[in-house]
């Protein structure tokens, strides 16, 4: 049985730090228990709170509170990577679509690391041809792009984040719809430091708070991803 959310104690960020200075596998071995009980089983506890708010903005999302459903596994895959590592030192939920292309769709997030957080929505990485479509959209139906991000100006929760174009691909536009404009993916994220050593129970209403304002760009994105 999933327990009820009552933050991340001290002892999640303890066990993110010592992993991240003792990355293998005898180590993790003999601190299993402190990952499934310290990690594993609140970010279990998180996920399933904020299902039933996840799934009133969309019922077509993952919102199941298991590992490779909407939990990151420990496990990284190192095939194809310079870093051996077999951990991770961060770790997320994920909701999205289930969907075999899902990074050309948008999806919400919450991300734990060894001395912060962070929590948003957007693409993961979104193809070329998603990120034509999104600023097609932007010139085709203004209006439409300006009711979704309407929030935008008002708030001061979110910042856009995603890899830009060294060069406008639109010369002239206004500096703050260029910000949107000139990105390889795109995404919004509230960056956050862990400064008191835990993470109490009141960060679900912010999750709550910060998902529910983002809808409207997600239901766009949405659109632009589905075209």
């Amino acid at each position: 049985m999933i327990e009820k959310f009552e933050g991340f104690p001290a002892a999640t960020f303890h066990f993110l730090k010592e992993l991240s200075e003792n990355n293998n596998k005898e180590w993790f071995e003999l601190h299993k228990v402190d990952y499934q009980d310290n990690v594993l089983k609140p970010l279990q506890s998180l996920a399933a709170g904020l299902g039933p708010f996840m799934q009133s903005l969309d019922p077509d999302l993952e919102v199941r509170p298991v590992l490779n459903k909407t939990i990151s596994r420990i496990y990284r895959d190192t095939r194809f990577s310079r870093d051996k590592s077999p951990y991770k030192t961060s770790h997320w939920i994920t909701f999205k679509r289930p969907r075999i292309e899902w990074k050309d769709y948008p999806a919400y997030f919450f991300e734990i690391s060894p001395d912060s957080y962070r929590y948003g929505m957007g693409f993961y990485s979104a193809s070329r041809e998603t990120m034509d479509r999104f600023r097609k959209s932007i010139d085709s139906k203004p209006a439409k792009f300006h009711s979704a991000t309407s929030f935008f100006s008002s708030q001061n929760t979110f910042i856009i984040e995603g890899d830009g174009y060294k060069r406008p691909l639109k010369p002239g536009i206004p500096d703050e719809l260029n910000d949107w404009y000139n990105r390889k993916s795109i995404y919004l994220v509230c960056n956050q430091p862990v400064t008191a050593s835990f993470i109490d129970k009141t960060l679900i209403s912010d999750l709550v708070s910060g998902f529910g304002t983002i809808a409207p760009l997600y239901h766009y994105l949405c659109k632009v991803a589905a075209y």
